[in-house]
């Protein structure tokens, strides 16, 4: 019966463990899931040693078993007899076994971070600058693009990350595409990775960074070449122009104009702030405040009203608009295409 019941445990357990990896591929915040060269190198690493730990964990059961039933003595037998030969065969063995089991994980681990620590960036490689802020994400690319908290990456090219910090130590992180990365004030550090797969990969600081930590998300989109070349040229244009018969869009263009926003904010023609997200195509983003709040014009009302209860610590003051007049602002912000 006490058989039965391990058993049964035993499998219930198995059950569980094996669901948990069926389920893997479909969490997007998982590394079990690489889309990305630098995602396989590690997951094949943790695979190895995985293994290499399941090897020394079955010798170790095995071992325990054998010596509970069947070299133990029961009161009363004497003792096995024992010599220095045989005890310095046993200390030779308990030597060397676990050297070579941290030599077999040496090698690949060791290989896997001079693979990953390349200090020249491949030819062709799309470089991209990465500034983090309390708390949002600022990307850079060569030809002028600014981007806040989505980055955009052409499937099957490869891309040089370079990660930098204004304020203090954040960390880069998206798991399937692999990292993570830190990035330090007054230093430069990189990733270099080909996205193989299109799609949509959330990432998310990873390094303690003060009250909004846990909301300083981001989206790293991976667009098929076609895809990559079509958003580069609407990225490159300026916003959208304002129809005339528009009201409600003109009148928060003028409220912005008017506003302290300008002093933050960038949008191509309009304003050239300097402290906070670029908000040239604001209204073709999925999300704000860093991936906190999907990009809806309601959320956008909430957010302008005041962004500490969102986002506490945000160093966006709230603006003191209400009415018709945070309305036409809404509008107008959802308009940049």
């Amino acid at each position: 019966m006490i058989r039965i019941r391990s058993a049964a445990r035993f499998a219930s357990l198995a059950a569980i463990a094996l669901a948990g990896c069926a389920s893997a591929s479909d969490k997007p915040m998982t590394t079990l899931s690489p889309k990305s060269d630098l995602a396989q190198w590690i997951y094949r690493l943790f695979i190895q040693v995985t293994l290499w730990d399941a090897l020394i964990f079955a010798i170790v059961v095995v071992a325990f078993i054998l010596a509970l039933f069947v070299f133990s003595t029961r009161v009363g037998e004497a003792g096995p007899a024992s010599t220095a030969a045989s005890d310095l065969t046993l200390e030779v063995a308990w030597t060397l076994g676990p050297a070579l089991v941290l030599l077999m994980i040496s090698i690949p681990t060791v290989r896997t971070i001079f693979r990953t620590q390349g200090e020249h960036a491949p030819e062709g490689a799309l470089e991209i600058r990465v500034i983090a802020h309390q708390w949002w994400w600022d990307f850079q690319y060569p030809d002028g693009i600014k981007t806040a908290n989505e980055l955009h990456l052409p499937s099957g090219r490869s891309v040089r990350l370079h990660l930098e910090s204004d304020d203090i130590i954040h960390s880069f992180w998206v798991p399937q595409l692999g990292g993570k990365r830190d990035l330090v004030p007054g230093q430069v550090n990189q990733i270099t990775l080909v996205a193989n797969t299109p799609g949509m990969y959330p990432g998310q600081c990873a390094e303690f960074c003060g009250l909004s930590h846990a909301n300083m998300r981001f989206r790293v989109f991976v667009d098929s070449p076609a895809d990559f070349a079509t958003w580069q040229t609407s990225q490159l244009a300026g916003p959208v122009s304002v129809p005339p018969d528009r009201q409600l869009v003109m009148d928060g263009a003028r409220i912005f104009a008017n506003s302290p926003c300008t002093t933050c904010h960038t949008i191509q023609g309009v304003s050239r702030g300097y402290i906070g997200p670029e908000l040239t195509h604001f209204g073709s983003r999925s999300t704000l405040a860093a991936g906190v709040l999907a990009n809806t014009p309601d959320n956008v009302a909430k957010w302008i009203t005041d962004p500490n209860e969102i986002k506490p610590g945000a160093n966006m003051p709230p603006l003191l608009l209400a009415g018709p007049k945070r309305d036409a602002l809404v509008a107008y912000l959802e308009s940049l295409k």
